[in-house]
């Protein structure tokens, strides 16, 4: 049995079907699988959405959950793919006290030198926006924790391939 496990990115085209997320969480749930993140969106094709989901299984498990994911009827088609197969960001936002942006020249720095970009400011608080890899992200929660986060939010991943997927001319099949 194999047991390597590690990080995939599971992309999936839809139709838009209410109930659908339901049955796809189940097919992770069954086998004992958490969800790293999932996000969704509407795809290259008018009427399909695309899902992203991270899991970290075994390649032998990731093929068998693709291959119940596919039989999911309103499941166009299913891929996975490893972090050297793809490009990918998360993006995330913090609220931080006001006062700390203009006492602090500690914290301009970090905003400057994460590439962070500041989307609000106000008497009490501001916002920060920061787009990159996990690792960017939790390094500039870890830099900005000290001063007090007051609210913090992350998206999940989003991806596309470095390889042709051919899922257009699928999904053109789709729609005809």
């Amino acid at each position: 049995m194999e047991t390597n496990k590690q990080l995939f990115t599971v992309s999936i085209y839809t139709e838009n079907s209410v109930g659908l997320l339901n049955r796809i969480s189940a097919i992770f749930q069954k086998r004992h699988i958490n969800i790293e993140c999932i996000s969704t969106s509407v795809s290259e094709i008018d009427g399909v959405s695309r899902w992203t989901i991270v899991v970290f299984v075994s390649e032998e498990q990731i093929r068998k959950i693709i291959g119940q994911i596919e039989k999911q009827v309103e499941v166009i088609k299913a891929y996975y793919h490893t972090d050297e197969e793809t490009i990918y960001q998360e993006s995330c936002m913090f609220k931080i006290k006001s006062d700390l942006l203009f006492e602090d020249r500690q914290i301009q720095n970090i905003i400057k030198e994460s590439n962070a970009r500041i989307v609000t400011v106000n008497r009490e608080f501001f916002v920060l926006e920061k787009s990159g890899r996990r690792s960017e992200v939790d390094l500039l929660y870890r830099e900005l924790k000290p001063f007090g986060i007051m609210q913090f939010v992350r998206s999940g991943r989003i991806s596309v391939t470095k390889q042709e997927m051919k899922i257009t001319e699928l999904l053109e099949a789709f729609q005809a």
